[in-house]
C-alpha cells in the first residue's frame, strides 16, 4: 500500500520493495500493477535489495520485529544503499517495553482497541503476544540505534499510542 500512495505521488520516480515474504509481494504486485513499470519487487531481506545507490528508503513496521542486533545490522545495510544526503524514513512499534512502563504503554493500546471496537479478549491477546514476541524498544534506543548505524539529523515526525516514526538522513 505504501509503494502505490508513493508511486501516485511521485510519477517520475521508480521503486524498489523488499520483503521475505512471497504472499505480501503477490498482494504488492496487485496492489502496485497501475505502477509496474516503475515498481521492482524482490522477495528477500534488506540484503538482497540492490546496492543502490538509492535516493531515499523507508522500512515500515518492520524494526519492531528484530532484536536489537539484528536492527542495528538492518539499518547499517540501508545506510550503505543510500546516496549522500539520502533520507531514510522509519515507523515502528517504539516505547518503554520493560516493567511497569510497558505494561501501561500496552494497556493503552489495548483500551484504545477496544474505544474503537475491538474485543476486550481479542486486545488483550494481541497485547501479551506482543510482549511475549516483540523486542520493542525504548524511542531514545531508537534514536541511538540509527545514530550508530551512521544516520544524523535524526527527529521524530510522527507519533501515535506506541508507534513512532523518525527520519534520517545519510551524511
Amino acid at each position: 500500500m505504501e509503494l502505490r500512495a508513493f508511486a501516485r505521488m511521485q510519477p517520475q520516480w521508480c521503486f524498489t520493495g523488499v520483503d521475505p515474504s512471497a504472499q505480501m509481494l503477490a498482494l504488492a504486485r496487485q496492489a502496485v500493477e497501475p505502477f509496474a513499470s516503475r515498481v521492482r519487487l524482490q522477495e528477500g531481506y534488506v540484503e538482497a535489495a540492490p546496492p543502490g545507490p538509492f535516493d531515499a528508503a523507508t522500512c515500515l513496521l518492520t524494526l519492531h520485529f528484530l532484536p536489537q542486533e539484528a536492527r542495528l545490522a538492518t539499518l547499517g545495510a540501508l545506510f550503505r544503499r543510500l546516496r549522500p544526503g539520502a533520507p531514510l524514513v522509519v515507523a515502528h512499534h517504539s516505547f518503554p517495553a520493560t516493567g511497569a512502563a510497558g505494561d501501561a504503554w500496552r494497556a493503552r493500546c489495548a483500551a484504545f482497541a477496544v474505544a474503537s471496537g475491538a474485543a476486550a479478549s481479542s486486545s488483550n491477546a494481541t497485547m501479551a503476544a506482543m510482549k511475549e514476541r516483540l523486542p520493542v524498544l525504548a524511542p531514545e534506543q531508537d534514536v541511538a540505534l540509527l545514530e550508530e548505524a551512521g544516520f544524523v539529523g535524526v527527529e521524530l515526525f510522527y507519533a501515535a499510542l506506541s508507534f513512532r516514526g523518525w527520519v534520517a538522513r545519510r551524511p
